[in-house]
């Protein structure tokens, strides 16, 4: 059975993480091991873990770090990682997971012989693990580069990556500050150069609470808005084009010549609205709903991507 670790990023987690680790070691697949890196907490969080580490101390490896943030704590894990591992399992410390979750993923990931990349829907849930709905709603099309170029559809939360996988994301020096967010960066790698699973039932029990909420009871009208501001969010600053020419320069020598064009016809500037316009039937990169590819569009033309 291959081993499968699981890589933690806990932060001021008192609340929840006892449930969460909980989860993790009653899965239906064994032979898993847990890394956790504390980012810098101030509350219980370390004694809880070194609580589990003293009742487990062949399932658990610790590293107490300082406050670096979410992306790069993720990073330092994936360069921490057991090198004789063949899959590992991205972990928010809030959640709860279903015993299968990592069943699931390796026996999509076993398929692959090449970079590869798992994702499912989450089951949101209330504060007690009540469930709410399953969130997000399954992908209108197929996972692809030309869509983790200007959107991210895997929550972190339930991504799982091969070892091939993460040797292609460490093998690279890349500054965080151009990064959305570590999971949005594997799927931007794994897409360009590997395979990406989507899973369509829920893995995990995705907690809401006061620091996490994304509005599981939101009309449509909520979401409008909440879609106009995260366009708002990620373009006005030309973040998802920060985050394209990073991926550019990490990269550039390692893409297929389609794929290098389409990156490249994304970042390269468009002050008049003639090459606006070019670019618009130029481009094959999309979003995974008809409403987000007219705002794509619509902030294309208005210069804010």
């Amino acid at each position: 059975m291959d081993k499968v670790q699981v890589l933690m990023s806990t932060y001021n987690g008192e609340a929840y993480i006892e449930e969460q680790l909980k989860s993790i070691l009653q899965q239906t697949y064994h032979n898993i091991v847990i890394l956790i890196r504390d980012d810098g907490s101030s509350d219980n969080t370390v004694l809880i873990i070194q609580k589990f580490m003293g009742m487990y101390p062949d399932k658990f490896r610790f590293i107490k770090g300082s406050n670096v943030g979410v992306i790069q704590s993720f990073f330092n894990l994936m360069h921490s990682a057991d090198l004789d591992a063949s899959y590992f399992c991205f972990c928010d410390q809030d959640d709860v997971w279903m015993n299968d979750k990592v069943e699931r993923s390796v026996q999509l990931l076993h398929l692959c012989d090449t970079a590869g990349m798992y994702f499912s829907p989450t089951m949101l849930a209330d504060q007690n693990l009540s469930p709410i709905k399953v969130w997000p709603a399954p992908p209108k099309k197929d996972p692809h580069f030309y869509n983790a170029i200007v959107q991210n559809i895997a929550v972190g939360a339930t991504m799982a990556i091969n070892k091939a996988a993460r040797d292609l994301i460490v093998s690279k020096t890349v500054n965080m500050e151009n990064l959305q967010m570590h999971d949005w960066w594997v799927y931007l790698c794994v897409s360009a150069f590997g395979k990406v699973y989507y899973d369509e039932r829920p893995t995990i029990y995705y907690r809401q609470h006061n620091n996490n909420v994304i509005g599981g009871h939101r009309t449509i009208l909520h979401e409008l808005r909440s879609k106009w501001r995260s366009f708002r969010n990620h373009s006005g600053h030309k973040l998802l084009k920060k985050q394209a020419v990073e991926f550019n320069k990490t990269y550039v020598e390692l893409l297929d010549a389609e794929k290098l064009d389409q990156l490249q016809l994304f970042i390269q500037d468009r002050k008049s609205i003639r090459e606006k316009y070019q670019f618009l039937q130029k481009s094959k990169l999309y979003r995974n709903s008809f409403l987000e590819n007219q705002l794509f569009k619509f902030l294309i033309l208005i210069d804010y991507v």
